[in-house]
């Protein structure tokens, strides 16, 4: 369970309403039975006193004698309750109640007021209820007697009542609690499982899985989530069906398009064989015509070749014819072909053999070598490493090397680093075909710049089954 997560939060959430519920409610339920038992405890008591001390009445005349005082005691004590009678330096009953009585208790009785108060004798709880007798005068008048008298009882049983009611309160909180966990696991299962399928499908969704969809319970917000989820994932499988077979639609038709151009385009390269062989015999602006015409028409043919090349690599026809080779003798062989053996600096080691498509890296050497000296500076440089099973070709150039914005589009199709220059005598497919090919062998081809300026293209390819 995740700290911070829904179903934690969710946990927490129930637990503290509830605690906070059972605390109010037993709390409440705790403090109000509290108070109703010591209060019917107080007036029980202090009605006792009042009925006894009625019955006393009248008291007989002032002062009054030590035999009215132990009169009066007596009267007042029982079983559970303890007397005292004081009368100005005179008293009666049992003398260990004065410790228990007050000077504010003493001061309300002499007010003339049925006065309690609730004290500790020696850890059992007490109450002491007191009150002040009066004399019948003659002609029916009363005045005060001086007299006071005070009765004591244990509220331990009250105590022991309270305590039970504390003791259940907790229980209660206790059980309120637990139910409140269980409550708040099975909600959060009912929450969490959408939610879990939501991101589970989600996920499929971000991998490429335009049929994930989540199943639809009930009609509550989870439920709305879900169908709208369903909904966008429908659009969007829609969208993305209609994009793949517009593309498709695209690379069959340059596809096409291709294969058609290469009957009058193979005529009309020998057209341009035979025109070249002419044109330097033709005057003026007649040989000039004529050498734009024969080198348009081999840009044109490195064009519609490239294509077709593209389109069997996005039609998946590509493959590889591999053979056993001499990396070296390989790549010194494409820049023999092309003339470009006196242009490079080559740290070409024989010896290392692997199972490579000799035609396919040909390919790739040419379109790296052919841009490091089209557009880079001199030295181009070439150097071949092995280490393990894979073998590497570094291809770098002294030139201004690749802006920072250009590295992450070199291998795109058609990319221009600089949109001003619209010809380079390239198709603007070379890059992207080096890459597709190095991807056909299970390598990969990176660009970057030297730490000493210029561009740097890294061509690392597995070593395969070689025997050598």
């Amino acid at each position: 369970m995740k700290l911070g997560g829904l179903r934690t939060r969710l946990l927490l959430a129930f637990s503290l309403l509830v605690v906070i519920t059972a605390a109010t409610v037993a709390g409440g339920a705790y403090v109000q039975s509290r108070t109703v038992i010591l209060q019917q405890a107080q007036d029980a008591t202090a009605r006792v006193l009042v009925d006894k001390a009625t019955a006393l009445f009248p008291l007989g005349p002032l002062p009054p004698a030590d035999g009215t005082l132990s009169r009066i005691s007596g009267e007042l004590s029982d079983r559970d309750l303890s007397s005292l009678v004081l009368y100005e330096d005179k008293s009666s009953g049992n003398e260990q109640m004065r410790a228990l009585i007050s000077p504010e208790l003493r001061e309300r009785v002499r007010s003339g007021n049925v006065a309690w108060q609730r004290v500790d004798s020696r850890g059992t709880p007490m109450l002491v209820v007191g009150t002040r007798f009066t004399v019948l005068l003659p002609g029916g008048q009363q005045r005060d007697s001086g007299i006071e008298a005070y009765i004591a009882r244990s509220m331990a049983p009250e105590a022991k009542s309270i305590d039970e009611l504390a003791t259940r309160a907790w229980l209660i909180g206790g059980v309120a609690l637990v139910f409140a966990i269980g409550l708040a696991l099975l909600a959060a299962r009912g929450v969490l499982r959408p939610v879990r399928e939501l991101g589970d499908a989600a996920r499929r969704l971000g991998k490429g899985d335009l049929r994930a969809r989540i199943s639809v319970r009930g009609s509550d917000e989870l439920a709305g989530v879900a169908r709208t989820f369903n909904e966008t994932a429908e659009a969007l499988e829609r969208h993305v069906g209609e994009l793949e077979r517009m593309e498709a639609d695209a690379r069959r038709f340059v596809a096409d398009v291709s294969h058609e151009l290469r009957t009058p385009l193979a005529a009309m390269t020998a057209v341009a064989d035979v025109l070249e062989q002419e044109a330097s015999k033709l005057p003026g602006d007649a040989g000039r015509a004529a050498k734009m015409s024969i080198e348009e028409t081999h840009n044109l043919t490195r064009l519609v070749n490239d294509l077709i090349e593209v389109s069997r690599f996005d039609a998946g026809a590509a493959a590889l014819a591999p053979e056993e080779v001499d990396v070296a003798e390989v790549i010194t062989a494409s820049l023999r072909i092309r003339g470009w053996t006196g242009e490079v600096e080559g740290d070409l080691p024989s010896g290392i053999f692997a199972e490579w498509d000799p035609r396919r890296v040909d390919v790739i050497v040419a379109n790296l070598v052919g841009n490091a000296l089209r557009h880079g500076e001199k030295p181009v440089a070439l150097r071949l490493s092995e280490a393990g099973e894979w073998i590497t070709l570094e291809v770098s150039d002294r030139g201004p090397g690749l802006a920072p914005e250009v590295l992450p589009h070199v291998f795109d199709r058609f990319y221009k680093a600089d949109s001003a220059r619209a010809r380079s005598g390239g198709s603007g497919l070379g890059l992207a075909i080096a890459w597709e090919n190095a991807r056909l062998h299970g390598g990969t081809l990176s660009a970057a710049n030297g730490v000493d300026g210029g561009a740097v293209f890294t061509l690392r390819l597995p070593r395969l089954g070689v025997t050598a």
